[in-house]
């Protein structure tokens, strides 16, 4: 007899409901690997609804997946500067200027689309650890929308205002972390890059960044330079994009503000993260263990990015 996933070995993981049969035994067994390769130290949540995300991510291979779940939590361990203080109030001013937005709408392939305005940040009032914050805080609350599981997140980052004083804070630990993140340490598909009004003076930092991504990573980057209209138009339906970049949606300023509410409006959940909360009374099943043990089998960085 054949097993369930024999069975339905030709369905696009993917697409199956939380609540599928095949689904349950993928984390079952993704439960069972990621068992025997951490121990009672730090938590680390094995419920249902944690480790689906991780499959998800990395279209059901369990081994593949175990990897980027351990990655995922050694990361958060070796950057308390970044991970430390996921509450809002420790980006506060960045968020009020208005620096980061999610659009409201999802693009033609169902991702995410963020935003992230780096004229909006003065280095001389946040650091660049704070401003990757903004960016993890906001992965951490997408990361459990079904559809962003499925269909990932491309990001816009405008770069009018960039200036020497950003760049100086760019550092290659920092690069370092940045690419974990985007290639196998967070639960996310990264399906697009988009860069706009990028000068001259920030190709140093990109050079800086690029030896640390895996080439399909660097296949997804668009530079769009300071005329980005049409072909930013390209990759985005006009009816998402807000007037400011050619589009007929809503303006920068309100994505920003709306995202900024629902930020603040998710400070318990983000706190919670930030002291690696534990799972509540009557949540599914599964258990809070912790990181792997030293002299277990490396987990390194894949250079396959989903």
């Amino acid at each position: 007899m054949k097993s369930v996933e024999e069975s339905v070995s030709s369905v696009h993981f993917n697409s199956l409901s939380d609540d599928s049969n095949v689904v349950r035994s993928y984390v079952n067994k993704l439960r069972q690997k990621a068992e025997k390769e951490v121990e009672p130290q730090h938590n680390v949540d094995l419920r249902d609804s944690s480790l689906i995300k991780f499959l998800r991510a990395r279209d059901f291979d369990i081994d593949l997946s175990l990897k980027l779940f351990l990655n995922y939590h050694k990361w958060r361990c070796e950057c308390p500067e970044i991970t430390g203080n996921l509450c809002p109030t420790s980006v506060l001013g960045l968020l009020q200027n208005q620096y980061h937005g999610v659009l409201s709408s999802r693009d033609t392939s169902g991702s995410r689309v963020l935003i992230y305005r780096i004229g909006k940040w003065n280095p001389k009032d946040f650091s660049a650890y704070e401003v990757f914050r903004v960016s993890l805080i906001t992965s951490e609350l997408i990361v459990h929308e079904t559809d962003t599981q499925r269909n990932g997140l491309k990001a816009i980052f405008d770069l009018q205002g960039w200036c020497f004083a950003h760049a100086l804070q760019i550092n290659p630990s920092l690069a370092k972390k940045i690419s974990a993140v985007l290639t196998d340490s967070f639960p996310l598909k990264v399906r697009g890059i988009h860069l706009i009004n990028e000068p001259i003076f920030f190709r140093p930092v990109f050079t800086m960044l690029k030896p640390f991504l895996p080439d399909k990573i660097k296949q997804r980057i668009h530079m769009h330079g300071g005329s980005f209209a049409r072909s930013l138009s390209q990759h985005f339906p006009a009816d998402i994009l807000p007037p400011e970049y050619g589009g007929r949606g809503q303006d920068l300023d309100g994505v920003c503000a709306e995202w900024t509410q629902f930020i603040l409006s998710s400070e318990d959940q983000l706190r919670q993260l930030s002291l690696g909360g534990a799972a509540r009374d009557g949540d599914q099943a599964g258990s809070l263990l912790h990181l792997p043990r030293e002299g277990s089998r490396p987990v390194g960085l894949s250079t396959s990015s989903r």
